[in-house]
C-alpha cells in the first residue's frame, strides 16, 4: 500500500508539472492552499485548464484515537486518514465560485484496532476467557482507489483577489469494509476459534458497512499566484 501511495504521488506530481506549462500559457492560473475535514488536514494545488474548469490534487492526512464495544469486548481503536486526491472541478458559471467536482482519491484511510483482555470475551457467539483469547487485533480497510463526486464553493485561480475560501461537499465511495482480526491466545489455532473469529468478523463488517460511502466536507484558503 506504501509503495502504491508513493507511486500514486509522484504520478500527480508528475501529472501536474508536465500540464503546467500548458495551462500557464493559456490562463496563467496556479493556486496552492490549506484545507480541514473530514479526510483530514492537508495541502492542495488547483491548475486552471481552460476558463471553468480545473484540476486538483493534494495531500491529506490524520489520525483519530478511540474507544469503542462491540460483543462485550472493548476495543482502543486508531482511525488512520490518508489520501490523494486527483479531481477535476467544473464551474458552469463563470462570475461564481459554485462547482461540480468528480475524479479519484487514492485511499490509505484505515482503522486499527486492539480488544484487551477483561474477564472474557464473546466471540461468534461462544464465550472465551482472556487467556484463551490473548491479545485481540483488527484491521478495517477500504478500496485503494475511490471514485469521488460532489460539489463545492470557490474557484481557487479566478481573476480578483488572490486569497479564495474554498468548500467541498460530496462522497467517496471506498466500498465495503474489509475487516480482520486475529488472537495470539491459547486457542488461536483452533479450527473452532477460528470460525468464531471469521464469524466475529462478518459481524463487524455489517456493522460497518455503511462506512462504504464516506462524507467528504472541508474547508480551505488558497493563494492564487
Amino acid at each position: 500500500m506504501k509503495t502504491r501511495l508513493f507511486g500514486s504521488t509522484i504520478l500527480s506530481a508528475m501529472l501536474l508539472l508536465g500540464i503546467a506549462p500548458v495551462a500557464r500559457a493559456s490562463t496563467g492560473d496556479l493556486a496552492v492552499g490549506a484545507k480541514a475535514g473530514t479526510l483530514g488536514i492537508g495541502g492542495e494545488a488547483t491548475l486552471g485548464i481552460l476558463p471553468g474548469l480545473n484540476v486538483r490534487t493534494g495531500y491529506n492526512a490524520h489520525n483519530y484515537d478511540g474507544t469503542t464495544t462491540r460483543d462485550n469486548i472493548a476495543y482502543n481503536y486508531r482511525l488512520r486518514l490518508g489520501s490523494l486526491p486527483l479531481l477535476i472541478d467544473l464551474h458552469p458559471f463563470p462570475t461564481s465560485g459554485f462547482r461540480f467536482s468528480g475524479g479519484l482519491i487514492v485511499n490509505n484511510n484505515k482503522v486499527d484496532a486492539t480488544g484487551k483482555p477483561q474477564g472474557s470475551y464473546t466471540i461468534g457467539g461462544t464465550t472465551y476467557t482472556a487467556a484463551q483469547v490473548g491479545n485481540l487485533t483488527g484491521r478495517i480497510e477500504f478500496n485503494s482507489t475511490a471514485p469521488y463526486a460532489g460539489i463545492g464553493w470557490g474557484n481557487a485561480v479566478a481573476k480578483g483577489l488572490p486569497l479564495t475560501v474554498c468548500i467541498d461537499a460530496g462522497v467517496m465511495f471506498q466500498g465495503i469494509p474489509k475487516v480482520s482480526l486475529s488472537a495470539n491466545g491459547t486457542l488461536a489455532s483452533d479450527s473452532t476459534f477460528k470460525a468464531n473469529l471469521a464469524k466475529e468478523e462478518a459481524t463487524i463488517r455489517d456493522t460497518t458497512d455503511n462506512l462504504k460511502y464516506y462524507p467528504v466536507v472541508s474547508l480551505g484558503l488558497a493563494y492564487r499566484f
